[in-house]
């Protein structure tokens, strides 16, 4: 995987000072790709499907074990104005899995998250057409 161009292909997906993007093998959850600082990353904000709060880090680990595709979105102020985004999955054709978030007054919906990243990492040849 290229970095370089992967940053470029996700910064104009969803890039924004608050987007974190993490890549990690299905299974093992080992890191392999981060888009933005770790103090970004490390940021925690509601889990949107339930109590409490979670940092992407957290959701990619349930990602890396199940494989499931989540797209998350929910406010992070009490007047609205502010949100946070959350989408993960599996990358197409390979054995990778990815989680991203985005808070802030114009995040995007977890659901267009998902989809904006899938061609982000088909434009920086990371995901694999399928067989």
């Amino acid at each position: 995987m290229d970095k370089g161009e992967l940053d470029a292909a996700v910064s104009r997906a969803i890039g924004d000072p608050n987007s974190c993007v993490l890549i990690a093998e299905a299974g093992s959850g080992r890191l392999l790709y981060r888009y933005n600082t770790a103090t970004t990353c490390a940021k925690t904000f509601p889990a949107c499907d339930a109590p409490g709060a979670r940092q992407v880090e957290d959701l990619l680990k349930a990602t890396a074990k199940d494989r499931q595709p989540r797209a998350l979105s929910c406010n992070t102020t009490a007047d609205a104005s502010r949100g946070v985004g959350w989408a993960a999955g599996p990358i197409a054709g390979t054995d990778l899995v990815y989680a991203a978030m985005m808070e802030g007054d114009r995040a995007f919906p977890g659901r267009m998250m998902a989809d904006r990243l899938e061609g982000a990492f088909r434009r920086a040849k990371v995901s694999k057409p399928a067989p």
